[in-house]
C-alpha cells in the first residue's frame, strides 16, 4: 500500500532533506537578504497551501517578516496581480506543474521580485520559472493522499527559517525532528484500535490554533479525501464566533493541542466543549491535562513548538488511514481525485 509505505518513510525523507539542503538553504537565505526583502508572497494549492498556512505563522514569527497567501485567480482569471516588489514570491508544490500557482511565480519575476520553488521536482515548470529552487528530496509519491510530500515541504519551511534567522541553535533543533516522528509511528497499533470507534462518523471539526492550525487543516483535508467524512477545520478563536454552535452531545471534535503559548487558549475551549455541550473528543498533545479531557486520547512525542506540527501530523495521518480502511474504503484511491491536480 503506498500510502502507509510513504507514510512510513517520513524520518527518512526529513533527514535526508537536511542532509542535502541545508547547504542550497543558507545560499537562499544570504540571496534574500541581499536582496532587500520587505515580505514573503507564497502560492500553493492543496496540502501545499497547508504547508504555506505553517510558513504564515513560522515565517512571521521566527523571522518577523509579514507573510500573504497569494490569490492565484487574481493573476490567471482576472489578471490584476498585485503589486509584488520587493516581495520574496514563493510557490510550493509537489508537482511543480499546476499553471495558477506558476503563473504567480511568473509574475513576480516579471515585477523584478526575488522568487522561489519550494518543490519535489526540480525540473517542473515551477522550478524553471522561478530564480531559487529549494527541493523536497521526497522522492516519488504514488499515494493520492499526500503524507511525505506535505511534511518535507513544512521541513523546508522550517530550513529556510532557520538559515534566515540569527539565531544558529535552530538547526540543531531541526535535527531531532525524524526520531521524534519515528516516536509518534510507533503510535500505530494504538491509532488502529482507537480509529474503529469512529467507522460510522460522517462529520466533525477539527481544532488547532497557531503553528498547528496548519495540521488542523491538513488533518482535515485528509479526512475529507480519504474517509469522506465532512471536516471543518477551524483555529480555536474562530470557532467561538459561530461555528460552536453546531456542538451537541456526542460530537466529535479532533483537536491538536501540544504545550506552548496557544495551550492555554485551546484547553479553555475544550473544557467548556465538554463540560457544556458534552463534546466527545479526539486530542493530540503531550500534555496530559489536554489527554484527560478526551474520549480519545493520543500521546504526541514532544517537540518545540515551531516544530511541532512536523511531528502532530504524523498520528492524524495514521489516523486518517485506519479510518478509511475501517470504513471500507481504498487508502490509495480515493474517489474522483488524481495525483496531480492542474488548476488556473
Amino acid at each position: 500500500m503506498s500510502f502507509r509505505s510513504e507514510l512510513f518513510e517520513q524520518p527518512d525523507v526529513i533527514e535526508r532533506l537536511l542532509e542535502t539542503q541545508t547547504g542550497t538553504a543558507r545560499e537562499i537565505a544570504r540571496v534574500v537578504r541581499q536582496g532587500g526583502v520587505d515580505g514573503i508572497f507564497i502560492a500553493a494549492r492543496g496540502s501545499s497551501d497547508n504547508a504555506a498556512l505553517y510558513g504564515k505563522y513560522l515565517w512571521g514569527s521566527v523571522n518577523r517578516l509579514p507573510v500573504a497567501l497569494a490569490t492565484p485567480s487574481l493573476f490567471t482569471v482576472y489578471g490584476t496581480p498585485p503589486k509584488l516588489t520587493r516581495s520574496l514570491v514563493i510557490g510550493v508544490s509537489q508537482s511543480g506543474e499546476s499553471p495558477d500557482i506558476v503563473s504567480v511565480v511568473k509574475e513576480g519575476r516579471q515585477q523584478g521580485a526575488l522568487t522561489l520553488a519550494i518543490t519535489n521536482e526540480p525540473s517542473s515548470p515551477l522550478a524553471s520559472e522561478a530564480q531559487l529552487v529549494l527541493e523536497t528530496q521526497a522522492g516519488e509519491e504514488q499515494a493520492v493522499a499526500a503524507t511525505k510530500t506535505y511534511t518535507s515541504q513544512l521541513a523546508s519551511i522550517a530550513l529556510l527559517s532557520a538559515a534566515l534567522a540569527p539565531e544558529p541553535d535552530l538547526f540543531g533543533a531541526l535535527e531531532s525532528v525524524p526520531g521524534l516522528m519515528r516516536e509518534a509511528l510507533e503510535l500505530d497499533d494504538v491509532i488502529r484500535a482507537a480509529a474503529e470507534r469512529y467507522r460510522y462518523m460522517s462529520q466533525c471539526a477539527v481544532l488547532g490554533r497557531g503553528f498547528n492550525y496548519a495540521t488542523a487543516y491538513e488533518w482535515s483535508l485528509k479526512l475529507k479525501e480519504m474517509t469522506y467524512v465532512v471536516a471543518e477545520p477551524y483555529s480555536s478563536a474562530d470557532f467561538q464566533h459561530g461555528p460552536v454552535a453546531i456542538v451537541s452531545d456526542g460530537f466529535p471534535v479532533l483537536a491538536v493541542v501540544p504545550d506552548g503559548k496557544v495551550f492555554d487558549d485551546l484547553m479553555a475551549l475544550l473544557e467548556d466543549l465538554v463540560t457544556e455541550q458534552r463534546a466527545e473528543l479526539i486530542v493530540l498533545s503531550n500534555d496530559d491535562r489536554a489527554l484527560d479531557l478526551a474520549r480519545t486520547p493520543i500521546r504526541l512525542p514532544k517537540a518545540p513548538e515551531w516544530l511541532s506540527p512536523l511531528v502532530a501530523i504524523v498520528p492524524a495521518q495514521l489516523f486518517c488511514g485506519h479510518l478509511t480502511e475501517a470504513k471500507g474504503h481504498d487508502i490509495d484511491n480515493p474517489r474522483r481525485l488524481r495525483k496531480v491536480t492542474r488548476t488556473w
